[in-house]
């Protein structure tokens, strides 16, 4: 399997800085996509209880929504490389903001429960599309500055993540139907915006196998890092889709809640990573970051029954949030030998199962033993975290070595 080249190592902070917003057009196209793609993923949090009321349905059955939609993006990731390196980047992401825009509408439409949860496997399909080839895309039309695509590509990311529950909120507060309306719309526009702003692609010199995505994971750095990803999801998801159930917060007040929470990812990916992984490199920050996040979800787990503390407990996992997501991608992406199309579909393959798994596990945990349960256990879940990245300590220490000694004020000479 052939691999690809290091990113070169020649940026510094100051440079990246000053690159961050001098991209073309299509870089723009791109990341706007990618904010409302990543909106997707929160979009729902502030209806779910709406939900379950109004479809007269159950809180685990409403996290389904989260379910079908993770796992169904997850398996698909398998075949976005064979998708992409036979019909190339451009049309691989309009392909996935197609079917986007068709299921998200459809999901609008449904009448039912179990119909949204297929629609939203449908837009999951669309997702994964999307998502490996984006960051990919971005790098490339960033003219190969690969640290600054990294943040800009983290940045689409928080600001998502961040409009995600308030575009929700707003528009759920109309109608539980709004929130998919609105994406689908949104969608649109990124389609057209790709459509005419970035360049054709041709496909790849080489072919990915649809066996490929499992090989790349007897590569010891990208094993490792996507298993750790796997179990900090866990913990994120259980977060990020079940909370709104105890807090027993109206549509406009879960909105608000978690668009703070999406204000503390956002900065924290853009503004404070960086300056963390430049003083004291990736392994480090990380080790302390689950830990924290670990300390957050047992916060959780005993205050269950205080919203305003769960309120509080919520807002402050955006930070370890935000720290989480830029260095996990930034090392995944520097680790890993192979194609960054493969890299990032054999990456989200892994890590979004255990995103798609948590949300449904948490309901039935809290259903039928306990409502702290659930939050014990992600608060493990970034225990095992911590303990499977210690495993690729050297690998990750070996990738980021060449990158850290060009940035000024660095501290960490020894990983």
């Amino acid at each position: 399997m052939s691999g690809r080249g290091r990113a070169q190592p020649a940026e510094n902070g100051e440079s990246i800085r000053t690159n961050l917003f001098r991209q073309p057009r299509a870089v723009w196209a791109v990341a706007f996509a990618c904010v409302v793609s990543f909106m997707g993923i929160g979009l729902v949090d502030p209806i779910l209880p709406a939900l379950a009321k109004d479809l007269e349905a159950s809180p685990s059955t409403v996290e389904l929504l989260f379910t079908s939609y993770l796992l169904v993006t997850a398996v698909a990731m398998l075949v976005t490389g064979w998708v992409s390196s036979r019909i190339g980047a451009k049309r691989t992401l309009l392909a996935g903001l197609s079917l986007i825009v068709l299921f998200s509408g459809l999901a609008g439409a449904s009448g039912s429960i179990a119909g949204i949860i297929v629609f939203r496997g449908g837009w999951g399909i669309g997702n994964a599309l999307f998502i490996a080839t984006s960051l990919a895309a971005i790098i490339g039309s960033a003219g190969g500055r690969f640290a600054g695509a990294i943040i800009l590509y983290e940045t689409a990311l928080g600001i998502g993540v961040g409009l995600g529950p308030l575009v929700g909120g707003e528009l759920g507060a109309v109608s539980w139907r709004g929130p998919f309306f609105g994406v689908a719309v949104l969608m649109a526009v990124s389609l057209v915006a790709i459509l005419v702003l970035l360049d054709k692609t041709p496909p790849p010199p080489r072919r990915i196998a649809l066996r490929e995505p499992f090989t790349c994971l007897r590569h010891r750095g990208l094993a490792v890092m996507s298993a750790t990803a796997f179990f900090y999801n866990w913990g994120f998801f259980t977060l990020l889709a079940y909370t709104p159930f105890p807090m027993h917060l109206g549509i406009h007040q879960l909105g608000y809640t978690f668009t703070a929470w999406g204000a503390a990812v956002g900065i924290f990916a853009v503004v404070v990573a960086p300056w963390l992984h430049r003083r004291f490199g990736t392994s480090r920050v990380l080790y302390l970051n689950l830990a924290m996040l670990a300390v957050d979800l047992a916060v959780i787990a005993v205050f269950t029954g205080d919203q305003a503390v769960l309120i509080g407990a919520v807002i402050v996992s955006g930070v370890f949030v935000g720290l989480n997501n830029t260095l996990t991608t930034q090392a995944v992406m520097l680790v890993s030998p192979f194609e960054r199309p493969l890299t990032s579909a054999t990456y989200s393959f892994v890590r979004f199962i255990g995103g798609g798994l948590a949300p449904y596990v948490a309901a039935q945990l809290a259903a039928h033993f306990d409502v702290h349960l659930p939050f014990w256990i992600g608060a493990g879940s970034e225990l095992i975290a911590i303990a499977v990245l210690g495993r690729g300590h050297a690998q990750i220490a070996a990738a980021e070595r060449p990158l850290l000694e060009r940035e000024p004020g660095h501290a960490g000479a020894h990983l």
